[in-house]
């Protein structure tokens, strides 16, 4: 049986978390009342990179009476994410912010603006660079025989799980940092394992994009050199933590 002193901070833990998450689910709100005002805006410019590659008088079809509400509604909501991130991770870092030490505590600043800057950043290159490649390889394929009728649901589905994908991977100098801080990687193992963690990224491109090569190498090729910059971000947290340790010791030692 469980003792009730251990369960405890396990149970104040999770009313921390619900609290974390009831601001996020407000800001996430307040973000999405604002989009859906801009709803249509939104979901044209959500489509544009598609329209662009389009045959002149093509268009986007949908095949259910209430599609296009509820694509608006999705449109707003992705938006109101958005708009919320830096509250999303700030409140992330609060919530991880009791197990670090004081000074990394001051570090929640930093860290909002980097997550937010790569999520958002990653978000932009796969719609302003990776969109016109990707929907000009698949428009490629109509031709007098057979044309593309794409639907406003399967596109809305395709172009976030894209946008999302790039966003999180663009993090990956985050993580990198945090778990160099926690000691689980260091930069000499992230150098000997370059060859492994290029393979991986290409795996990993390969399951989170659609199955054409330039697309899968506009992933791959992002995540090769935020890997390198991860490096050099592990070797700033390593010095850091090592002249924390030399601090501390020589503090012992008086």
């Amino acid at each position: 049986m469980v003792d009730s002193a251990e369960k405890q901070p396990f149970l104040s833990h999770l009313e921390e978390l619900r609290k974390r998450l009831v601001v996020c689910a407000i800001g996430v709100g307040a973000g999405f009342v604002i989009a859906y005002i801009f709803a249509e805006r939104l979901f044209q410019l959500l489509v544009a990179p598609l329209k662009a590659v389009m045959p002149e008088g093509d268009q986007l079809i949908f095949t259910n009476l209430p599609e296009m509400f509820f694509a608006y509604i999705k449109v707003a909501f992705i938006a109101g994410i958005m708009a919320a991130a830096p509250l999303i991770f700030y409140q992330l870092w609060m919530f991880i912010a009791p197990g670090l030490y004081r000074k990394e505590k001051k570090m929640a600043i930093p860290f909002v603006i980097s997550s937010t800057i790569l999520f958002v950043g990653g978000a932009l290159f796969g719609y302003f660079v990776v969109f016109p490649f990707g929907f000009k390889f698949f428009i490629g394929f109509s031709n007098e025989y057979i044309k593309a009728l794409p639907s406003v649901k399967q596109y809305f589905s395709f172009s976030m799980k894209l946008l999302f994908a790039f966003g999180v991977v663009f993090e990956l100098p985050v993580i990198i940092f945090f778990l160099s801080k926690m000691g689980i990687v260091t930069p000499q193992f992230l150098s000997q394992k370059r060859k492994y963690a290029i393979l991986l990224t290409f795996v990993l491109a390969a399951i989170l994009t659609p199955p054409d090569v330039i697309t899968q190498c506009m992933m791959a090729g992002p995540l090769i050199v935020l890997y390198e910059i991860g490096i050099v971000v592990s070797r700033i947290a390593q010095k850091k933590k090592e002249d924390r340790e030399t601090a501390k010791a020589e503090a012992d030692e008086d």
